[in-house]
Formats: structure tokens, C-alpha cells, sequence
């Protein structure tokens, strides 16, 4: 059984680089893969692995300078849901391209997610989903607005597009983890907004925690790995994964005549290019020959 790990914590890394050789080496040592990022705004990231090496590079992340107090959520699965392990320098550990954003000065009002379903029911509440728009497209909450954006940062420009449309209303916001509202709430403040508030923990939390009969939840929530994406439960998802555009596929999509494995499905078959194909179509044969190759 694999212990998966979702983390952020914003703090000050002065030199991000030096971090990254001695995290990589205790992951590796520890057999823990999945996706680190380090910032000088701090760390973000998913690792998966087994109990005690999980422990371990939690363990030493939260030695780091001003991480003491680093939260984090987890789930299991029982097949391994990374390839490797990447430790990456980033500008920023989720890229909204505000410079002036700082979640450290001030942010929203976290509401736990026993609370979140009576915000958001509230007739004087705009429910704001912060995620991209295949994310969202797999499921939601109920009477959640769809920004539409295909990413974080073009968040901003959305905001000054439609603000009027939420004159007078509290804004509640929410995403898969809880980061990007770090970001998006300090932004709203920053752009008068007087009451904003999001889910603590993030949608991962709430399926976590609240009961599937009490929920306002529907739908999937996409993650980043190879489960794809999890129900209430943190349960795995029927999705699958498209290579060709990372976006999720539900079994019945398979069977679609756009679908072609490690190429492309009906969402994406359109956006590409046949030399953009032949390269996917190219990459899939050389990867089913290193699976070949590793179980013979």
C-alpha cells in the first residue's frame, strides 16, 4: 500500500536551489516519487511512497527554515501513482503571475469543511471554482462558477472582466488542495474585495470529511497523479488519463473512434497536428517497449 502525501506552505527560502540536493537525495534513498516544487515563496507538491519514507521527507521538510508548522493531506492507493521522483525550481510553487500577491501578509477566511456547505448555501455567497476548466468539467459544487480559464494565471484577467457581477456578495472560493486560494483570496483583498473566504484544505479535505449523504459535491475531483481523480472517501475515480492532452477520460471515452492511446481522444484530437501526432504516436511505441523490456 502507497502513502500519498499532498502538501504547500509558503515561507521565505532564500536560495531554493540548496534545498533541492539533499531533498531529492533523502527521497530517493527512501523510494518516494512524485513532484516536489521549491520557491522562494516556498514548497508545493505530491509524493507517494511507503509509510516510513513518507515520514521521513515530511520529517525533513518541516526542518526546513519557517516550515515547522507545514500541514499536509493524505490518502493511500495500491498501485504505485508516480513513475519518479522530480524535486523542480520554480518562480512560484503555483503560478498566478501577481507579483505583488503574498499569502504570508494576509489571506481569506478559512472555513473548515463542516461549515462550507451553509457558506455556500447562503443567498448573499458567490462560490467561485479556482481550478482549470478540465478540472472543473469533471465536477464541482452546486452552484459553483466556472471562470473557464486553462490556468491559474489567467485568473486575474477573468476577475476584471466579470467583478461587477459579484457587487455586494461575499465571495467563497475553493480548489483542489487549497493553494491557489492562498493566492486568489489575497488577491481579491488586494482588489477591495471585503469578505472572501475558501475551503480549508480544499476539495481533498472535504471528501475527506464530510459525509457523501450530507454532500453539495459533484462529481470527480481531478489530481494530479496517476489516480487521476477520487470520489468522496478520497476512493479512486473512473478516470483515466489522455497522454496526448493530460486531460481526464471516462472509460466509455476510450471506446470513441478519436481516442488512439498515448495520442489523442475527442477532446483534444482536433489540437494537434499530425506531426505532433506521429511524435505522441512515437513516444507511446517507445514507452510499451521499456514496459516490455522491464517485465521480461
Amino acid at each position: 500500500m502507497y502513502t500519498i502525501a499532498a502538501l504547500y506552505h509558503f515561507t521565505r527560502f532564500d536560495d531554493p536551489a540548496a534545498l533541492r540536493p539533499d531533498l531529492l537525495a533523502l527521497c530517493n534513498a527512501r523510494g518516494v516519487q512524485g513532484t516536489l516544487l521549491l520557491a522562494k515563496e516556498g514548497v508545493n507538491g505530491t509524493i507517494a511512497g511507503s509509510r516510513k519514507g513518507i515520514d521521513a521527507v515530511l520529517a525533513h521538510l518541516r526542518a526546513l527554515p519557517g516550515c515547522s508548522d507545514l500541514e499536509w493531506k493524505e490518502a493511500t492507493s495500491d498501485h504505485a501513482p508516480f513513475g519518479k521522483m522530480k524535486v523542480r525550481l520554480k518562480r512560484e510553487i503555483v503560478t498566478m503571475g501577481q507579483p505583488d500577491v503574498d499569502p504570508r501578509a494576509r489571506v481569506g477566511h478559512y472555513v473548515d469543511p463542516q461549515d462550507w456547505n451553509a457558506l455556500i448555501s447562503a443567498p448573499d455567497v458567490a462560490v467561485i471554482d479556482t481550478r482549470n476548466d478540465y478540472e472543473v468539467a469533471i465536477g464541482t459544487f452546486d452552484g459553483a462558477i466556472d471562470p473557464k480559464t486553462e490556468s491559474f494565471g489567467d485568473f486575474p484577467a477573468w476577475w476584471e472582466a466579470n467583478r461587477e457581477r459579484f457587487h455586494n456578495k461575499k465571495i467563497a472560493m475553493f480548489c483542489t488542495g487549497g493553494i491557489r486560494c492562498e493566492k486568489s483570496t489575497n488577491y481579491l483583498l488586494g482588489q477591495g474585495v471585503d469578505e472572501v473566504y475558501h475551503l480549508k484544505g480544499g476539495i481533498l479535505k472535504y471528501l475527506e470529511e464530510v459525509p457523501e449523504e450530507e454532500t453539495k459535491w459533484n462529481g470527480s475531483c481531478f489530481v494530479f497523479d496517476n489516480r487521476v481523480s477520487v470520489e468522496h472517501g478520497l476512493r479512486e475515480g473512473p478516470h483515466a488519463l489522455c497522454h496526448g492532452c493530460r486531460r481526464p477520460i471516462l472509460p466509455e471515452d476510450v471506446k470513441r473512434p478519436e481516442y488512439e492511446p498515448g495520442v489523442s481522444c475527442h477532446q483534444c484530437v482536433h489540437e494537434t497536428s499530425d506531426a505532433d501526432k506521429a511524435r505522441f504516436r512515437e513516444r507511446q511505441k517507445q514507452m510499451m517497449l521499456a514496459r516490455a523490456r522491464s517485465a521480461s
